[in-house]
């Protein structure tokens, strides 16, 4: 995915982490709040509902924003060359923001490069896998196995954060595992072989989750942002034809804005999110996402509504629900 466009957000899904009251990490000198008052006590519950109901309707917008940007830059450029551009363009964007907030250059200094790398080395192949599964899949189908990712963060959680796992966890993971064989259906005619590729992005954004959360005890999210760009930029490069800058042209120009754009506002507004909502609330809104595309892949790209690939993403919301309300009431 676009991820860790969601790293935020899925931060707070399995396990402590899920703690829904626990703030979202600094971008670095309120630069996540771009001139907007971050949520005080003395904020009316209308107001931060408004501004909660914003922040999520942006990133909702930056999620479709950079699948379709993808499918549409597919037709003249490999996915390489399409996270290039992603990652080029998103670092231009972060040092003009540092240009014009200096402040932000704070913080750069990391004393944690080795997990930095390895953080955006599984970001690399799960982006790769992301980008591939939206060429060849119905966004539907993608989307819903995205949403199977908290999992997976559970799972590695247990394993390498010593997170206990609990009889509600263990159970909200089986019927999301249960979603994702219902999407899947191994063993079927209908089952798409393609469809693996949107699982494996899904399992390593969970690896990006993990070590994310292990770089946000002492890094801000603008280093984290301006890292992952200056890493990846130059392995996307690896895998690019060297001469793809003379394909971009005037009629890929929208695509091309949506990718940089939508790669960094996801973080922003998800960030933002966090602020004025609980995860209990923000989560569920997330899920909008699944019908939204499902409405635009039907309308605009033909793509047939599966209702089995509903009924699987339905059980996966549910399962990530149930675990989400248990981690609230303890």
């Amino acid at each position: 995915m676009t991820v860790p466009a969601m790293t935020e957000a899925r931060l707070r899904a399995p396990g402590r982490i899920a703690r829904a009251t626990a703030a979202a990490p600094s971008l670095g000198a309120n630069w996540e709040t771009a001139g907007i008052a971050t949520g005080s006590a003395g904020t009316s519950n209308r107001a931060r509902t408004a501004w909660l109901a914003l922040w999520m309707a942006g990133s909702i917008v930056s999620f479709i924003t950079a699948a379709l940007s993808v499918r549409a830059l597919a037709k003249d450029l490999s996915v390489f060359e399409i996270m290039s551009v992603r990652s080029a363009g998103g670092l231009l964007l972060l040092l003009a923001a540092m240009a014009v907030r200096p402040k932000l250059r704070h913080g750069l200094a990391t004393r944690r490069l080795g997990l930095h790398v390895a953080r955006n080395s599984v970001h690399f192949v799960g982006q790769t896998l992301w980008a591939l599964a939206i060429t060849l899949l119905p966004f539907t189908t993608v989307f819903a196995l995205e949403f199977a990712m908290p999992v997976w963060v559970a799972l590695l959680a247990a394993a390498f954060l010593a997170e206990r796992m609990t009889l509600v966890r263990a159970a909200s993971v089986v019927l999301c595992l249960i979603g994702v064989l219902v999407i899947l259906r191994p063993g079927f005619e209908s089952f798409r072989p393609a469809a693996l590729l949107a699982l494996g992005a899904s399992i390593t954004s969970a690896f990006t989750v993990i070590t994310t959360k292990k770089l946000t005890a002492t890094e801000t999210t603008f280093t984290i942002l301006l890292w992952m760009n200056v890493l990846q930029l130059p392995m996307n490069l690896m895998g690019s034809d060297p001469s793809f800058i003379w394909k971009i042209n005037q009629s890929i120009a929208l695509p091309l804005a949506g990718i940089v754009i939508a790669g960094l506002a996801t973080h922003l507004c998800v960030t933002n999110a966090f602020r004025y909502g609980d995860a209990v609330i923000v989560v569920p809104l997330d899920f909008l996402r699944v019908p939204l595309i499902a409405l635009i892949g039907w309308s605009f790209y033909g793509e047939a509504l599966d209702a089995l690939v509903f009924v699987g993403a339905g059980l996966i919301i549910a399962g990530v629900l149930w675990n989400l309300r248990d981690e609230v009431r303890g």
